[in-house]
């Protein structure tokens, strides 16, 4: 290598170790600053505990350690899970009324409300065990409440109903528990799974039972919940009231008759299919299947209903399927058969009674001999081909 050629050479290695030297140390530098910036400005904290919580209007000390460590687990769980919380507040201001106005019709403690937030959150989710709606409801246990659940309908969907079922198993389950605080977590782990533990232990106070790691977290995370709820901005929530989601008033239409479309009929009704979807997520296809004697109340936007010709014909916020736009969209004969579930003391006659049909037809359809015992909870076929009483 020549002189020259060694000299630059020389140079350029040593302006690369200066620049190497520069950037290291203004990286340094930088994250010293970040690090003191961090160190002065953030911070996350503890929260102090009360001396007591509250659960349907019961006062619980969290002197016992253990008591205390379990709502202080629950409570900066959900303080510091900012977005799920914000969206759950959100989303309170739209459903606790209807939930609430439910409540207290059934007699049911107000605090029962904080279930449905601390089951999904206010949202329409499928659990992995396949529980589903704001209240969870496993398909048999919905049946059992009153629910219709089937690939048409499933009212797991309906806030209103799926309401109306939980308040009957907070009834049942207090009948047999006695204990407000035994029947939400009765919710977690059913009532007789709480019934023995409570034999197994000889304890019924929840707070003294052993259960299991999701049962013994439930109550206090519905009363972190609940606490929240009440006490956003005690806990830093600032929410102004235009942010909150807000319920969307609505017009009821008593359906009697089955629709093909649904997303048609709602086009010509001053709607659309989304909407329609939105309003009443208990409709799982896009048509509906009217059972004989069976009606069903489909909610359509109010504001669209009131801009539309439709405005005249309501009446106490209603409208008959008659008043409305129909273009073909009406099927009588789109469902074949009723599925019939036999209610405890029902016979065949009393059935082909209660649909106005024959009770032999009733035998044939059924494969059943006269005089069968019919098992509660089994299904009766009941077809549709037969012409019905109202055209005799």
């Amino acid at each position: 290598m020549k002189y020259k050629e060694r000299i630059l050479w020389l140079l350029a290695s040593i302006s690369l170790a200066i620049i190497a030297i520069i950037f290291e140390s203004h990286t340094q530098t930088e994250d010293k600053k970040n690090l003191e910036e961090f160190q002065q400005y953030y911070r996350v904290y503890s929260l102090a505990l009360p001396k007591s919580i509250s659960f349907a209007g019961e006062i619980i000390s969290l002197k016992d350690a253990d008591i205390a460590e379990r709502y202080d687990k629950e409570i900066l769980t959900n303080v510091y899970w900012q977005s799920q919380t914000i969206l759950m507040l959100k989303r309170a201001n739209k459903y606790l009324p209807t939930i609430q106005n439910i409540l207290i019709e059934q007699q049911i403690p107000l605090d029962f409300q904080y279930l449905a937030l601390a089951e999904s959150g206010l949202q329409n989710v499928v659990s992995p065990a396949g529980a589903a709606g704001f209240w969870q409801f496993l398909d048999k246990t919905g049946k059992r409440y009153g629910l219709e659940i089937s690939e048409e309908v499933d009212e797991r969907y309906h806030l209103e109903k799926a309401t109306y079922a939980a308040c009957q198993y907070f009834k049942e389950a207090y009948a047999q528990l006695k204990d407000w605080n035994l029947v939400a977590a009765s919710y977690n782990m059913g009532i007789e799974g709480v019934k023995k533990q409570i034999r197994a232990q000889n304890i019924n106070n929840y707070f003294d039972l052993y259960l299991n790691v999701e049962t013994a977290r439930y109550l206090f995370r519905i009363i972190a919940i609940k606490d929240i709820c009440e006490n956003p901005q005690k806990y830093g929530f600032h929410i102004p009231y235009n942010d909150l989601y807000k319920k969307t008033p609505v017009v009821w239409v008593k359906v009697d008759l089955s629709i093909s479309s649904l997303a048609s009929w709602s086009q010509q009704n001053a709607c659309n299919y989304k909407l329609l979807k939105l309003l009443n997520p208990w409709l799982r296809k896009p048509f509906i299947n009217v059972p004989l004697n069976k009606i069903y109340y489909v909610a359509l936007p109010q504001d669209k209903i009131l801009a539309s010709n439709l405005a005249r014909k309501i009446v106490n916020d209603t409208l008959t399927l008659e008043d409305t736009k129909q273009d073909n969209m009406l099927k009588e004969d789109l469902l074949t058969h009723i599925d019939h579930t036999v209610m405890r003391g029902e016979t065949s006659k009393s059935i082909a009674e209660k649909y106005q049909i024959n009770e032999e037809d009733l035998l044939i359809w059924n494969e059943l001999y006269a005089g069968a015992i019919l098992k509660p909870g089994s299904k009766i076929k009941i077809l549709k081909t037969i012409p019905d009483a109202n055209s005799n």
